[in-house]
């Protein structure tokens, strides 16, 4: 009998949680951007588990999984793969990069030069990179995590704009509360990280399966308008100066659409819309160089712009 996507999600999630602890709305939300064949910017202070926490995911769904660290020194070739000429062939052979895999953790992203950053834009668009003049496909499925750490600015190098609007969901941890912190520490009573243990709790083709499946995620018209209305509301607030794009209603559609199904519904509700606002569009959101002054954060314009708009009403399987 072949698992629903509300199984899968939950066999996954608990087993992520018996390493990471507390944090179950953020490996939700990571697991929702990769059933909408999204990416997933993960952005805190140093410390709080980001790194961890994708190397839990990659062990838990047995897919391919390489890491990048990024420092100013990355190179564009070292993160796509370069052709180099065999002496024992008589000829040219390409070695492949690190984003040739199905699952790529791109720590650190802000240290890597622009150049470097550009390297990626095609990759997470297209699912495609370009070499000496040659197309090639990457793996599916692909799915890219990136981190930043927020409060280091000496030698990084900004996001663009365009780059931040290639992200599905923008996600920050947080810090363990109390207990979660205590049990954190216990489990490191090991020579090994706790993560290693985890084993493989599904497959490439079944990951590829669900992600068709949540296509087929129901979303009422009602529903489909209120995504729009705030769209609309984001980009008609006085505070904002660049807003939600296209791509971002095309985000927030598709990880409606996830999450409705990792309910184990089969159709979207405002609830599923709701929650997952700030996480789109806290990073397609620039704000106005007053409203930074006035020390007006993204978050609370956001609120306002979801309180601004009537949530359409909505009856249940209807």
């Amino acid at each position: 009998m072949e698992k629903t996507i509300q199984q899968w999600a939950d066999e996954i999630t608990g087993a992520v949680e018996t390493v990471f602890y507390g944090k179950r709305r953020v490996i939700r939300k990571i697991l929702c951007a990769l059933l909408s064949r999204g990416h997933v910017l993960l952005e805190d202070v140093p410390g709080t588990g980001k790194t961890i926490l994708a190397r839990a995911l990659a062990n838990t769904l047995g897919t391919q999984f390489k890491r990048l660290q990024c420092t100013p020194d990355l190179l564009p070739a070292d993160v796509l793969g370069v052709t180099i000429w065999s002496a024992e062939q008589q000829k040219f052979l390409f070695r492949q990069g690190p984003i040739m895999t199905n699952m790529l953790l791109v720590d650190e992203i802000n240290r890597a030069t622009p150049r470097t950053q550009a390297a990626l834009l095609e990759a997470m668009a297209e699912r495609q990179i370009s070499v000496d003049g040659r197309r090639l496909k990457l793996p599916e499925p692909f799915f890219l995590i990136a981190t930043e750490n927020p409060v280091e600015f000496e030698g990084t190098f900004p996001l663009p704009e365009a780059q931040k609007d290639r992200f599905l969901l923008s996600l920050s941890i947080g810090y363990p509360d109390t207990a979660a912190e205590a049990v954190m520490l216990e489990s490191q009573r090991q020579i090994e990280h706790p993560v290693d243990s985890l084993k493989p709790v599904t497959k490439v083709d079944e990951i590829l399966a669900l992600q068709e499946a949540v296509t087929r995620i129901h979303v009422d018209s009602a529903l489909r308008d209120y995504m729009l209305a705030l769209v609309a509301a984001s980009r008609s607030h006085p505070a904002v100066r660049l807003s939600a794009s296209p791509r971002g209603s095309l985000a927030l559609y598709r990880a409606s659409q996830a999450l409705a199904a990792m309910e184990g519904r089969s159709y979207v509700i405002p609830e599923d819309i709701k929650s997952l606002v700030p996480d789109v569009f806290r990073k397609r959101l620039i704000l106005h160089p007053e409203s930074i002054i006035k020390n007006i954060s993204v978050d609370r314009i956001i609120e306002s712009i979801v309180d601004s708009v009537p949530v359409p009403v909505f009856k249940e399987g209807v």
